[in-house]
Order: C-alpha cells, then structure tokens, then sequence
C-alpha cells in the first residue's frame, strides 16, 4: 500500500488540472488506484479529478476506486460484534459446540446456535468467538441469522485452542 503515490497532471474542458490520489494498493491480483472522500464531501472538481484518476488507472491497467465510506451495515454488524468483547466464561461448553458446529463446512448463523444445547445463551457465545476471530463472516452482508459462519484457521487440526475465559 502505497500512500499518496503520484501527483497526477491532467488537461480537461476546463484547462490543466492536477490530483494527487490517496493510496496504491498492489495485490497479488490486482492493483488498485484509490482516493477516499467522505460522499458529503465531494465537490464538482473533485469529481472532475476522480475522472482523470479513473482514466490514468485504466490506461496503467489497474482498477480505480472512491471510497466514500463504509457500508451501514458493516457498522452495525461491528456494533453487534464489540458488544461481547470483554471477557467471559464458559460454564456450559458451548464454544466447543459453536466450533465443533462449523467443523468442515461453515453454516448459518441461526443454524448454528440452534444446535446447541442452549441456543440463547450460545448466540452470545457466537457473538463473542466473532469477535475474538475463532469464528468468522462476511462483514459485507448485514449480519442475521443467515449469516454464514465460518472457522478460522486453515485445516482444522492446525487451529489454536481457545482461552478457557477469554
């Protein structure tokens, strides 16, 4: 990740122009020219820069990106999450049963705490190994109980074993 990586000089309609964008992101799959701006905060010659970025970033062969913030789902599921982050106990063995749930393949969320031997106070168990990311999901969707979960960790069997009352 590269911040502020050119400044970019441009001729428009409008006469010459420069724009120096926020970040180069090179990946193994990709590189991707990218400027963040809150969408509230973006003016008519802001708009004319992006353009000119966009153009520069095609001809390089790379993708071209706005970030203009995060989606509102992404912040709510993040609230959900940080609710459970402090420490707590586990009396009742159900983050075992939570893991042992996604075992080889993930599972919805609601499937999973509904096959556990409390399925209310596992959703809270869930919520926590979230967190801590024993369990994983996919921010980008709103998180409900059809959120697919999903183990951390590569196989299985190389998994770290978690803190008894973390």
């Amino acid at each position: 990740m590269l911040s502020q990586p050119f400044r970019l000089q441009f001729i428009s309609t409008d006469g010459a122009g420069e724009h120096t964008p926020d970040y180069l992101a090179l990946g193994p799959e990709a590189v991707w020219l990218l400027d963040v701006r809150p969408g509230a905060r973006i003016k008519p010659e802001d708009e004319l820069r992006f353009a000119a970025a966009a153009q520069a970033a095609a001809s390089a062969g790379w993708r071209y990106a706005v970030v203009t913030g995060w989606r509102r789902q992404v912040m709510a599921g993040i609230d959900t999450l940080s609710a459970r982050r402090r420490k707590m106990t586990d009396r009742l063995g159900l983050r075992q049963q939570l893991l042992d749930g996604v075992h080889g393949q993930p599972r919805r969320f609601g499937d999973l705490v509904a096959n556990t031997s409390l399925p209310q106070v596992a959703r809270t168990q869930a919520i926590h190994l979230l967190w801590h990311r024993h369990l994983a999901m996919d921010l980008a969707q709103p998180f409900k109980d059809a959120t697919w979960i999903y183990r951390v960790g590569g196989r299985d069997d190389e998994e770290a074993p978690i803190a008894p009352d973390r």
